[in-house]
């Protein structure tokens, strides 16, 4: 091995060491065991009794680790236990939460995986931003200012819910999006109320004559009516307490430094303890010195929790809510308390899943991915023997670094991230087909094995390099314009190419160098089932091209007149998506009576059955409750839920999914994908115009809306044969990837198409164009037939989104490989009128008779 080739191997090893550091450990490790390692102390009785109970939950309630330690610790102090650096965040109300948030942060893997991988919940907040106006305080702060403020509070109460590495950030202007993966259904709603809520605490003076205003129905000026729902101690009866209470507050929640719950020893319920910052202690021994003897309503977000009397002045700067609250009320207030907001928050897009079904999804996707690269790589060894093995080897250490990159960067892994993951299989080996074929070429016109070699990577450098960045658009605008799963399709995608050209270029070329090196080559045996075709495309070209045209037209008549709005799923139209599974089949006209008594509108009602595990669930869709969002309350997804487990109580309904996209949401993610499609339109027909000829860049970007718009039809169709596939996000990323797909095959032809034009070959442009076709159509069969594999297995095995995705894609392949032959470069022909353009050497007689033998002998 010469020196260059020592160092680029050096180089290699370094990079797949780095990448499999950068993957371990891939699984998170076992809380508990995490727990007991992170103690520094000698364990005495107390902790021994704490890991053995949290050992005994953890064996009744597998799955719920962090429940199940945190009731395990109960009141015990743990803060002993652990190093200072543990308690370095702990000075709030519950260091053991803070502790424990670190031990799970130390146990995580690096895979680190989305909600629908591992089960959750996610929100998408909108801040109310209705009272910036009005408020000096909130206008110097900004919106933006105010969105950073909502992410830190809501952070800091996601903490006091015990999920492990939630995601918290700014989506746009006025949003956060809020993740909390591993959260199950039975607690979703308790996050909903403590996300949202805005805990406005303010301090009133009640009417010092409230007793004589209530009798005459008097309420003096600058004050307000409120009632307060107070509780009998005694018999339990609830009972309603009228005030007259100040408009103006005397001082806010805005004050408070910490909040903390204790019980009162006299009557044994819950009560919230409270310290005031300097300023507001200043202020409330003020109020209490001057108004003893008088009540003080303690109300929050316009409710009055309680207004007891002040029987002395309060100095110490601290006091007590009392209410008619349990203890976990009495929690959750403290901790909204201590972390205000100070504007509201809606709703407009939640989704959940299941842990057990995210547990599903994890198996089916990793099965496909497997299924998918021991498919492909079969297939190379069989076809392409020695080269084979070296396109394997790329193939494996393309998988690592692509793995290793992610993990390098946290990216969130994803059923549409799976999905790309195993798509960029398929179009890597993409990389190695195109090289072996030029060198398959080179041996056949009489080179040596080492001649040929060179000269097949120098010839398909080009090609390799103008289809990755075609699809490297696509891919790059899903990043900057997708949301949610579909930038997570398009950060694997895009990394996946970039691996995948250094494992092809430089990997594969180090390996046949490394192997030309020990020895005399005398030959490199290779499969060749395609020999010298000469089909003539594109005498078919005029007919294949109205059929195309006829099968669009027909299939997106019918999806917008045919099934109109049902094409639309919840993340285009809005609504709820209620995914329930059960024990027993109910038949759907029963379902549908109990869903219409309850006057929501119209929905759609079906049963899927998941091809990768065989299982049945229910899908309820319908319109969205745009009053229920404002207000913070369930939609009509939940009222579905509760009507068909009240109605059908011998299903043992059972929930696994529910989502609910606000209208607007859905109208933004709609105006997001055109964009992208057309962003990703206008940036091909840029670089094709730019590396080629302005005609073939119009004939790409044509054959790609081709692509699009017949894959819309096709989707549209399905409602003939079943209940019919609807347009969703995932649908979108099948979309761009098919973008990305169709001009990478189109590229290859176009690049053959002008190598040949400016070598001067004789013949007519119709002639040049199906040379080019015959010459390449190894290459586009075996890619496609690759590539069709892997989404085929995706499409059986994947499961759950990844089954629309597949779909889609599946089409998708079928229509690129079709539309490269007979739309792209059919338009490139009738552009130049049948003439040959002017990108090419002129035709030289003196060089004709060279050109050919070349590729006669090419072709034989």
């Amino acid at each position: 091995m010469n020196r260059s080739h020592f160092w680029k191997a050096l180089f290699v090893v370094f990079v797949a060491i780095w990448a499999a550091t950068e993957v371990y450990p891939p699984k998170a490790r076992n809380l508990i065991d995490q727990f007991d390692q992170g103690v520094t102390q000698a364990p005495d009785a107390t902790l021994e009794g704490i890991l053995a109970r949290a050992r005994e939950l953890e064996a009744q309630l597998p799955g719920n680790t962090y429940s199940n330690l945190l009731s395990a610790i109960g009141t015990n102090d743990i803060t002993r236990y652990f190093p200072t650096n543990y308690l370095s965040q702990a000075v709030g109300m519950n260091p053991t939460r803070v502790i424990l948030n670190r031990v799970q942060r130390d146990a995580a893997g690096r895979f680190k995986l989305g909600i629908d991988l591992q089960g959750g919940t996610a929100f998408l907040l909108e801040l109310d931003t209705s009272r910036v106006g009005s408020n000096t305080v909130m206008q110097a702060i900004g919106e933006s200012g105010l969105v950073d403020q909502a992410v830190e509070v809501i952070r800091r109460r996601v903490d006091s819910l015990g999920v492990s590495e939630p995601v918290i950030q700014p989506a746009g202007d006025n949003r956060i999006l809020v993740q909390l993966p591993g959260l199950s259904e039975s607690d979703k709603e308790s996050a909903r109320l403590q996300i949202q809520k805005a805990a406005f605490l303010e301090f009133k003076m009640v009417d010092p004559d409230l007793a004589q205003h209530l009798a005459t129905g008097l309420i003096p000026a600058g004050y307000e009516r409120k009632v307060s729902i107070r509780k009998n101690k005694r018999t339990g009866e609830q009972y309603s307490e009228v005030l007259l209470v100040k408009r103006a507050a005397e001082m806010t929640g805005e004050q408070i430094e910490r909040a903390g719950v204790s019980m009162n020893p006299m009557t044994g319920q819950p009560e919230i303890l409270f310290s005031l910052k300097s300023d507001g202690a200043r202020r409330f021994a003020e109020v209490t010195s001057r108004s003893v003897g008088q009540r003080l309503a303690i109300v929050l977000d316009g409710e009055v929790l309680s207004a007891p009397t002040i029987n002395s002045p309060i100095t110490g700067g601290s006091g007590q809510i009392t209410g008619d609250f349990d203890l976990k009320e009495a929690y959750d207030l403290a901790a909204a308390l201590e972390n205000p907001l100070r504007t509201p928050l809606q709703i407009v897009e939640e989704r959940g899943v299941d842990p057990s079904l995210g547990r599903d999804s994890v198996e089916s996707g990793i099965k496909a991915s497997l299924y998918g690269i021991i498919a492909v790589a079969a297939f190379m060894l069989v076809y392409y023997m020695f080269a084979g093995v070296v396109a394997n080897i790329a193939l494996v250490l393309n998988m690592l670094l692509l793995l290793g990159v992610m993990c390098s960067l946290d990216v969130t892994y994803t059923l549409p991230g799976i999905a790309g993951i195993v798509l960029t299989v398929g179009m890597a080996v993409d990389a190695n087909v195109l090289i072996y074929e030029r060198i398959r070429e080179e041996l056949r016109a009489g080179k040596s094995v080492r001649g040929a070699v060179a000269a097949g990577y120098d010839k398909a450098f080009s090609t390799i390099l103008d289809s990755n960045l075609t699809t490297l658009i696509t891919s790059v605008l899903l990043i900057i314009l997708g949301t949610g799963p579909i930038k997570g399709f398009g950060v694997a995608l895009s990394i996946g190419i970039a691996v995948s050209m250094f494992t092809a270029l430089v990997v594969t070329r180090l390996v046949f160098d490394t192997w030309l090196a020990t020895g005399e080559r005398k030959s490199l045996p290779m499969l060749h089932l395609i020999r010298g075709a000469k089909i003539d495309f594109l005498r078919f070209a005029k007919p294949a091209f109205v059929l195309s045209w006829v099968l669009i037209l027909a299939g997106c008549a019918y999806g917008l007149f045919g099934r109109g709005r049902d094409m639309l799923g919840i993340e285009f139209a809005g609504g709820d998506n209620l995914v329930l599974r059960f024990e027993q089949k109910v038949a759907v006209e029963e379902l549908r009576k109990t869903v219409d008594g309850l006057r929501i509108g119209d929905s759609i009602i079906q049963y899927q059955r998941d091809l990768s595990s065989g299982k049945e669930t229910l899908r309820v869709s319908t319109a969205a409750d745009e009053v229920a969002a404002r207000e913070g309350r369930p939609g009509n997804g939940a009222k579905v839920e509760t009507a068909l487990e009240t109605a059908f109580p011998q299903a043992k309904f059972e929930r696994v999914a529910l989502d609910t996209v606000g209208p607007t949401v859905g109208f933004e993610i709609q105006k997001s994908a055109i964009i992208a499609s057309l962003l990703a339109l206008f940036g091909i027909l840029v670089y094709v115009a730019f590396r080629y000829e302005f005609s073939f860049a119009v004939g790409a970007v044509l054959a790609v809306m081709h692509d699009v718009l017949m894959t819309v039809g096709v989707y549209c169709l399905t409602g003939l044969f079943s209940d019919g596939r609807q347009f969703n996000a995932t649908f979108v990323a099948g979309l761009m990837t098919i973008i990305g797909f169709s001009i990478n095959d189109t590229i290859v032809i176009f690049d053959r198409i002008r190598e040949d034009l400016k070598l001067g070959k004789r013949g007519s442009f119709k002639e040049i164009i199906n040379a080019a076709l015959n010459e390449t159509l190894s290459r586009t069969i075996i890619t496609s037939g690759t590539t069709l594999i892997a989404t085929t297995i995706l499409y059986v095995f994947g499961g759950g989104p990844i089954n629309d995705f597949a779909f889609t894609f599946l089409v998708g392949i079928i229509t690129g490989t079709y539309s490269t032959i007979y739309i792209a470069s059919a338009l490139v022909l009738w552009w130049h009128k049948g003439e040959r353009p002017k990108i090419g050497t002129p035709v030289n007689p003196s060089n004709v008779a060279v050109v050919d033998e070349a590729a006669e002998a090419a072709r034989a």
